[in-house]
């Protein structure tokens, strides 16, 4: 290890670099030295038994009195900016996930991509932008990597170079290492917020009409089966929160995920997530097995975070023999191709059945899909609502209730336009009926007639 004092020689006359660059570290080659070396040796002096037994704000405390007198007795002065900048990093290097700790704590940040120690990208309000943080280097990735999973009882190296895992405060994180990633470690944290969303404040914000969030509240409420579909990151998981919040509360709900990230706040609700293998292999529980398993739970609705397998032929089993109301997302790139991949994931179950047997279980399971996406202008909008008809020959039928008609962009790039009905009522109307909820007579009129 060099010595200290190297460093803070380097540092007797400050460089103007020296502070928080775009919201990072400090950019000064010596300002890093010196946070490297102090870091080094807190490692070596500190007692993490004793530390770990002080509460969380008694933990800070004593670290920031380490710290200062650590650079008491190196001689170490730094202006009052970058000593404040420095402690307060290493707090979060110790205590937290060094770089990422801003992060995360920032509530107008709702995704992190670590691709590089120097490429560290945000999403905000649906744009991606750089952040500024940087990371000394693969191997200092790799430290807050470890301490993200170490608590999880997860590892990555190169036998095992990926892992899907969610953080005990709800957060979604992805880690992929080499061989598999070819520029270096990558960390992907998805957060989830307790404060969620209402269908009133996507209403609000453009998501969706004040018209088609009655109208999908009452199909909640008359027990039909609803798709959500969508992209990566186009709020499939924030509206099936949603729209949740319409079922009754004496209904029993079972919801089933990889990993876990809804946040139901019914009282009846038992939540399930799947089990990754072991390091040997074993010891997985796939959702599949979870969706078999909820069946003898004496659910009233199963609600599965994302169907991505052979769990959609046992989904719609149960949607077809007495589990409606059921609520699922999947993956997709439009409403029928929505219906495409629940087919080809009925496939990958193994059963041998015909197409046209899978196609009639899909058709008299889902009575409607909700398309989601997040446009150019970074807003996540309702683009279709869509019906499942029915069958003819071999096709399944659709036909659109709702479709998103863009009226132009404004002065500030966003996309102008709203949720219009096409004029075509839905086929399930006396279902609603039944379930004594009235829908505005003009709902599904198109502006300017039938």
């Amino acid at each position: 290890m060099t010595n200290l004092s190297t460093a803070r020689n380097q540092h007797q006359h400050p460089a103007a670099g020296v502070g928080p660059a775009n919201g990072g570290e400090p950019q000064d080659a010596s300002y890093r030295q010196i946070k490297y070396e102090v870091h080094q040796k807190l490692i070596a002096e500190l007692d993490p038994v004793k530390i770990g037994q002080q509460r969380a704000e008694h933990q800070r405390e004593m670290l920031e009195d380490a710290i200062s007198q650590l650079l008491l007795r190196e001689g170490i002065t730094l202006p009052r900016p970058a000593r404040q900048t420095l402690i307060q990093e290493l707090c979060n290097e110790v205590l937290g996930f060094g770089p990422l700790e801003p992060l995360l704590s920032d509530p107008s940040i709702s995704e992190i991509m670590v691709n590089t120690p120097n490429e560290v990208y945000v999403e905000r309000s649906g744009v991606l932008e750089e952040s500024g943080v940087r990371f000394r280097d693969d191997a200092h990735i790799m430290a807050i990597v470890d301490k993200i999973l170490a608590p999880l009882n997860r590892r990555i190296d190169e036998s095992s170079p990926m892992v899907d895992a969610r953080l005990p405060s709800g957060y979604r994180v992805n880690v992929i290492v080499p061989p598999l990633a070819l520029r270096g470690p990558a960390i992907t944290i998805r957060k989830f917020f307790n404060d969620r969303f209402a269908l009133d404040d996507m209403v609000r914000i453009g998501t969706l009409s004040q018209e088609v969030a009655e109208f999908l509240k009452a199909c909640v409420a008359a027990r039909l089966n609803i798709l959500i579909a969508g992209g990566t990151g186009s709020g499939k998981t924030t509206l099936l929160n949603a729209l949740s919040a319409f079922i009754p509360p004496g209904e029993r709900v079972v919801t089933i995920e990889d990993p876990a990230e809804l946040q139901l706040k019914g009282k009846h609700v038992v939540s399930l997530e799947t089990r990754p293998p072991t390091i040997e292999g074993k010891h997985q529980v796939t959702q599949r097995e979870l969706v078999v398993n909820a069946l003898r739970m004496r659910p009233d609705r199963i609600i599965v975070g994302e169907v991505r397998a052979g769990e959609a032929f046992d989904m719609m089993q149960a949607m077809n023999t007495g589990h409606e109301g059921s609520i699922c997302t999947v993956h997709a790139n439009t409403p029928r191709d929505a219906l495409a991949r629940i087919e080809n994931m009925v496939l990958m179950a193994g059963f041998d059945l015909p197409v046209r047997a899978i196609r009639e279980q899909i058709a008299s399971a889902i009575h409607l899909i909700v398309y989601i996406g997040r446009m150019r202008d970074g807003v996540r909008r309702i683009t279709h609502v869509s019906e499942v008809s029915g069958m003819e020959q071999q096709t399944v039928t659709m036909q659109d209730l709702f479709v998103f008609e863009q009226a132009g962009i404004d002065k500030e790039g966003r996309i102008l336009g709203r949720l219009t009905p096409t004029g075509l009522p839905p086929r399930f109307m006396e279902r609603i009926t039944q379930a004594g909820i009235e829908l505005k007579p003009d709902l599904f009129r198109r502006p300017g007639g039938w």
